[in-house]
């Protein structure tokens, strides 16, 4: 039986959850789902500018845990903007708070 996934956190609920190609009109697409916790890794390593360590700290999370959540966001990113897809950004586990390092295990 799998562990029960614990909860990552993430900064606030992103304002826009909608991305699509221009001039394709909505019924020719094939959509993607980014997961908030996804967006979030990837605002920490990529926008922000942060270690993995760092990042992984923040959203409460263990380093490799991090890793996999950043490299499947920025495939699904990838994978959108060459084949024309929509991003549709909801779902995943985590609650929404300011980052705070609590020390002990991550």
């Amino acid at each position: 039986m799998a562990r029960p996934r614990k909860c990552r956190r993430i900064w606030q609920m992103p304002a826009i959850t909608y991305f699509k190609p221009g001039g394709i009109p909505m019924r020719g697409l094939e959509e993607i789902i980014l997961n908030c916790e996804e967006l979030e890794a990837i605002r920490l390593k990529d926008l922000e500018g942060l270690s993995q360590e760092e990042a992984a700290k923040k959203m409460n999370i263990s380093q490799p845990t991090f890793h996999r959540i950043l490299t499947s966001g920025r495939k699904k990113i990838a994978d959108a903007l060459f084949n024309g897809k929509a991003i549709q950004i909801k779902g995943g586990t985590f609650v929404v708070g300011p980052h705070r390092y609590r020390g002990g295990r991550i």
